[in-house]
């Protein structure tokens, strides 16, 4: 059974630094590409970043890009989300994603490529 948990979340003031984890179980952590997502309130869930399952050059979205970076240690089988001067719309909840194909070609910047999915971590930036 695979589980993603998600941790680190939390309340910060506009220009902080927040470091989310997320750690896998289940299955072999290093054949999976891993993602962020983001849900803020009554908007839709939103990409963040993704890594591929060989840890090549992260992607990002541009709201996040030059702000937030990506990385994973497979010997911990955790991926990391370290963001740095976090804005007020950066307040959401935060979902980590397992990719549902082994060694995928390419970095999947679709939801619907992800079929494991966390429970989500707050992520509240004050101005």
């Amino acid at each position: 059974q695979v589980q993603l948990v998600e941790s680190g979340g939390g309340l910060v003031q506009a220009g902080d630094s927040l470091r989310l984890s997320c750690a896998a179980s289940g299955r072999t952590f290093s054949r999976y590409a891993m993602g962020w997502f983001r849900q803020a309130p009554g908007k839709e869930r939103e990409f963040v970043a993704a890594i591929s399952w060989s840890g090549g050059t992260p992607y990002y979205a541009d709201s996040v890009k030059g702000r937030f970076t990506l990385s994973r240690d497979n010997a911990k089988n955790t991926v990391y989300l370290q963001m740095n001067s976090l804005k007020p719309e950066d307040t959401a909840v935060y979902y980590c994603a397992g990719d549902g194909s082994p060694l995928r070609v390419g970095t999947p910047l679709q939801q619907g490529s992800y079929d494991y999915w966390g429970q989500g971590t707050q992520v509240t930036v004050s101005s």
